[in-house]
């Protein structure tokens, strides 16, 4: 591996590291500090990193990926997850901002979700605080899976300590990094880090499509087109071949967006709510250009390696192949920092906010109720390097695919929180007992329709994804629960 390379990683793995240290220096002092950064991100900063936190790696592997193998029918998730990220900015990010500083000044979902329903809030923060940590180990596993696929493609032979595999060691040092930054910085690290590397996936995405089309063996646009009509007319098509409930499937995934809580929480810390604005238009405007550079690599990709004869067994490296095959390697080094940045930005997020309910959801609440903001922030820092350890373990197997776990866990929050975050926010009459009829519905669904594969194949035709009946049952009880066991006492008058 060329020398470039290294020089191009190290220097990014150093200024990661150098974050967090700064962050340390500025705001772990207290719980709210740690955890939420004392609620002062600057607009650009909480546009980025809510996009950073939530593109992961499968902005550059997962939805390259699936392009690459069945072509532009794969794009409408991309839609999806657009219109619902827009909706998400500007139904949820305001209304989130003041009312979990009306409510208690709550610093995590399960902790507002318990202020917000006072009489079921035990009930509300412990099951809320494992869906939490269930889902978010599953979630970190799928950006550890994308960092040892790097390891195991980039650099294959390289590493060889104690006969662990380049796959193992990819995920060694993906989370040793992360892990370095986040215990030591906390939130504000992680925020600032995403930022950083929100920058860089943005720039990687703007130069790999141009270089794939207009570079040597690219051929252009026309060319391209061509190449990809002569090998599957369906390639270009948004829809043909695509079922409804295909299609269907795919745009629902902006439905997730309401319920995640590593996002969502950039919400909750952005420095005041009139900023809000600017953010959702930093946010939108990045995560366009982003997706458009996803779809552009997964498609002209198929139509380069097919015109240049490049073998491409996984279709989700192909990011990798041509980082390496088409740039020099000081910028192929950037462009491996782009994609670690991808896997990095998300995983820290994650593991905070599971670090998050871990210690003020279930240690501070059971264990130590007199805990004091120095011992819960030593807390958070050991219970992040165990949800590390936990994802690790359901990483370890290769074949795992990214884009598949990703919509799993994905599916899973969105299911649970979403419904109950919406309506929570916008509806007076929701009350506890809905809220937890509905969190346990939704995760059940997802679950259950996981566990029986109709995510795969649903009544002899194409499986539909398991969002759609969670999403949808969960806010139906929702409703149901809270409609029947109406409770004076917690109506709440909801106010933007």
């Amino acid at each position: 591996m060329a020398i470039g390379v290294w020089i191009s990683l190290f220097l990014y793995f150093a200024l990661m590291i150098a974050i967090g240290v700064y962050a340390m220096r500025r705001a772990t002092s207290s719980s709210e500090d740690y955890m939420l950064g004392g609620r002062a991100l600057s607009p650009k900063v909480a546009a980025l990193s809510a996009g950073a936190s939530d593109m992961s790696g499968w902005l550059l592997l997962g939805l390259p990926g699936a392009l690459f193998a069945s072509g532009l029918g794969s794009a409408w998730i991309g839609i999806g997850l657009l219109v619902g990220a827009f909706f998400n900015w500007t139904l949820v990010a305001p209304r989130l901002r003041e009312q979990t500083v009306h409510y208690g000044n709550a610093i995590t979902i399960p902790s507002f979700l318990a202020n917000r329903f006072p009489t079921q809030a035990l009930s509300l923060r412990t099951v809320s605080a494992i869906v939490i940590v269930i889902f978010f180990a599953v979630y970190t596993a799928s950006g550890l899976v994308a960092g040892g696929k790097l390891f195991e493609s980039a650099f294959a032979g390289i590493f060889n300590f104690g006969g662990l595999s380049d796959y193992a060691v990819g995920i060694v040092i993906t989370l040793g990094v992360v892990l370095a930054y986040t215990v030591v910085g906390g939130f504000l690290a992680v925020s600032m880090t995403d930022f950083v590397q929100g920058c860089i996936m943005m720039l990687a995405l703007v130069i790999m499509p141009a270089v794939v089309l207009f570079g040597e063996g690219g051929g252009g646009f026309a060319q391209a087109s061509q190449t990809l009509n002569e090998v599957d007319p369906t390639l270009l098509s948004w829809t043909e071949g695509l079922t409804f409930i295909g299609w269907l499937s795919a745009v629902t995934w902006g439905l997730g967006y309401f319920g995640q809580p590593h996002i969502i929480v950039r919400f909750m810390a952005i420095r005041t709510l009139k900023e809000v604005p600017i953010a959702r238009n930093i946010g939108m405007g990045w995560m366009t250009i982003s997706l458009i550079g996803a779809v552009s690599l997964g498609v002209f990709g198929r139509a380069y390696a097919i015109r240049n004869g490049l073998d491409v067994e996984d279709p989700e490296t192909i990011f990798i192949i041509l980082s390496n095959l088409l740039f020099h390697p000081l910028i192929t080094g950037f462009l491996y920092a782009a994609l670690l940045a991808a896997v990095m930005s998300t995983i820290s997020s994650q593991l905070l906010v599971s670090s998050s309910s871990l210690t003020e959801d279930f240690y501070r609440l059971f264990l130590r109720k007199e805990a004091d903001d120095k011992e819960c922030v030593f807390v958070g820092r050991i219970c992040v390097v165990l949800v590390g350890l936990v994802a690790a373990v359901i990483a370890s197997d290769p074949d795992s695919q990214v884009l598949a776990l990703v919509s799993n866990a994905w599916a899973g929050f969105g299911a649970a929180f979403g419904p109950l975050i919406i309506l929570s926010l916008m509806w007076s009459r929701t009350n506890g007992a809905g809220a937890i009829a509905g969190m346990v519905v939704g995760a059940a669904t997802v679950m259950i329709w996981i566990s029986l594969g109709w995510n795969g194949e649903f009544m002899g035709g194409p499986g539909v994804y398991e969002i759609i009946p969670g999403f949808l049952l969960s806010f139906i009880a929702i409703l149901a629960v809270s409609s029947v066991t109406a409770d004076a006492g917690e109506y709440q008058h909801i106010t933007r």
